[in-house]
């Protein structure tokens, strides 16, 4: 499940309380450090996406992902803001109701995060984390808890916005993509595999896409490897516009439905 929760932004993503001011503005001592740079025309300050996710023939949720700019920095570094929301729908409210909200401060330049907040209500079900990226010593610190992580980990939503910064232009298929994100005090490995180029519709419209199948671990959610399907758009912005999952109870799909503030054209088919 963690796995799935990283690949498509937990699906039923995505309330809110501050983030800990403990990292904001201070001086982490990073002289032995060389901060790498990650070339982004993906998105900018201001690109708000929206999605609806199906259970089956059933409108479960709708999530939101928005990025901003912050005035707030770690060693003067700017930092991009990333909210994730996520709340049930309609009669899915009945049985399992879903209130979610995951914040990123992720480092502007080098794309990774310093400050990672969950905020989970599903279900009754809930989960309040904070954790800070402490980059320049590969660790990662929860309250008095402290895990060691690999340099430039990721957190489950930067995991997307990093992924959108790769540069898919001479993909082949088959080909794996591999990068680390941390998430519930563990560092998971994660794999994506290119599938193709293909055009998909969604409520948003119809689009050229490039197919992705995610690298998971099977007999948990789902049964086999390629029951998990990813499509995002094919331009500069990469977002994504598709991702359909066959569960060991169903299926659940997730769909664009609007989008503003993109930072290129988008890949729509008219």
């Amino acid at each position: 499940m963690k796995t799935l929760l990283i690949t498509i932004l937990a699906l039923i993503t995505v309330v809110g309380i501050k983030a800990s001011e403990g990292v904001y503005n201070k001086q982490i001592k990073a002289s032995a450090f060389k901060y790498r740079t990650i070339k982004n025309n993906a998105f900018q300050d201001g690109e708000k996406l929206t999605y609806k996710l199906h259970y089956g023939i059933i409108d479960a949720a709708q999530a939101t992902l928005e990025v901003k700019k912050t005035d707030k920095s770690v060693n003067g570094r700017s930092l991009l803001r990333v909210i994730g929301k996520g709340k049930s729908l309609g009669t899915f409210n009945w049985f399992f109701k879903v209130d979610d909200r995951y914040e990123s401060y992720m480092d502007e330049q080098a794309m990774f995060p310093w400050v990672f907040i969950r905020r989970v209500n599903e279900g009754g079900y809930k989960i309040s984390q904070d954790y800070t990226f402490v980059q320049n010593k590969g660790k990662v610190k929860e309250g008095k808890k402290e895990y060691k992580a690999p340099t430039n980990v990721q957190d489950m939503i930067s995991s997307f916005y990093y992924a959108r910064t790769i540069d898919f232009s001479n993909a082949k298929k088959g080909d794996i993509f591999t990068f680390d994100s941390f998430v519930d005090g563990e560092t998971f490995t994660l794999k994506i595999k290119f599938l193709g180029r293909e055009k998909v519709k969604t409520k948003s419209g119809k689009f050229n896409a490039l197919k992705f199948c995610p690298v998971v671990q099977t007999e948990r959610v789902f049964k086999k490897e390629d029951d998990l399907s990813v499509w995002i758009s094919d331009d500069e912005n990469k977002i994504l516009l598709l991702a359909k999952a066959k569960i060991l109870i169903g299926s659940v799909k997730m769909e664009l439905s609007d989008y503003e503030g993109l930072k290129n054209p988008l890949s729509k088919i008219k």
